[in-house]
Formats: C-alpha cells, sequence, structure tokens
C-alpha cells in the first residue's frame, strides 16, 4: 500500500523548481526529440501542462460531485499536446503556462485536500491494479509525481548529451 500525504502535493509544487531550469535551454535542444520517436522536450513541456489542466477542469470537479475520475485516450490526449508545442508557442511561454497551470492545480489540492483523498473510481476502476491502492485524487497525483520524474530524467538525457557533445 502506498502511503499518500500532503508530502505528495509538496513534491509536485516543487517539480516547478526544476522546470525553471529550463529557461536558457537552447531551442535545437527544445525542438529535439528526447529518442528516436518520442516527444521534444517542449512537447514534453506541454504534455504535463495540459494533463495539469485536465484535472483542474475535469478530474476535480467530477470528484468534488462524486462522481468517478475520468481520463481521456492518452495518445490522442498527449497528440494535441504535442501539436500545441509545435504550433509556434515560445518556450518561455510554454514553461510560464506550465508553471502556473501546476501552481494552480497544488491551490486546487490543497483547497480541495478532503476530495483529493476520497477513494474515488478512475475510467471505472476502483484499485490500481499494479499496487492495490484504491484510486483516489491524490494517488493520481502520486502517479503524476513518478511522471514528472521520468520526462525530468528523459530531458536530463538530452540536456547531459548536448553539454557533452560541447566538450
Amino acid at each position: 500500500m502506498i502511503h499518500l500525504s500532503e508530502e505528495t502535493i509538496l513534491r509536485f509544487k516543487q517539480f516547478t523548481t526544476w522546470t525553471d531550469t529550463l529557461h536558457d535551454v537552447q531551442d535545437s535542444v527544445w525542438r529535439r526529440p528526447v529518442s528516436e520517436g518520442k516527444a521534444s522536450v517542449g512537447e514534453i513541456v506541454a504534455h504535463l501542462q495540459q494533463w495539469d489542466d485536465y484535472i483542474i477542469t475535469n478530474v476535480i470537479p467530477a470528484v468534488h460531485n462524486g462522481e468517478g475520475m475520468v481520463f481521456p485516450d492518452f495518445d490522442l490526449f498527449n497528440e494535441a499536446a504535442y501539436t500545441y508545442a509545435r504550433s509556434g508557442v515560445s518556450q518561455l511561454q510554454l514553461l510560464e503556462e506550465f508553471k502556473h497551470t501546476r501552481l494552480q492545480l497544488v491551490d486546487c489540492l490543497i483547497a480541495n485536500y478532503d476530495t483529493a483523498v476520497k477513494p474515488v473510481t478512475a475510467n471505472g476502476v476502483s484499485h490500481c491494479p499494479h499496487t492495490g491502492t484504491p484510486y483516489s485524487l491524490l494517488f493520481i497525483i502520486h502517479e503524476f509525481n513518478d511522471h514528472d520524474q521520468h520526462h525530468r530524467n528523459q530531458i536530463m538525457n538530452v540536456l547531459q548529451q548536448k553539454s557533452g557533445s560541447s566538450a
């Protein structure tokens, strides 16, 4: 069983401290796929921002109303985020949108903590099939923390390749 607490939300918030370090990433690196067939750094940031926005606009209201969490088709949702990243939005604007949305989501989670810890279904399923933990909004944020770390590692690998190639 996974222990979920306010620390989960704090860790979620602290990710913006790391994304703030991406302001100086060169445009060529920002637009480069993190590996063959994968999203670019900018597309990943858009992807994270769009999922945070989806939680704010769709998931929190549903859970607050006693409904289950419903998540869209991941591939279609992610492709829309990638398209946005390629639409001409600047690196600075995308990073600021991410930070603003993430901090707004953190504020919503704190303000609705009782709702965030309430057991609820995710696409009709009551428990995580991998851990057996009952789903809750806070459990999803815990999963998003792992997801953030996965993407941070991908981006760090690209940035290290860049610094290694200029040596």
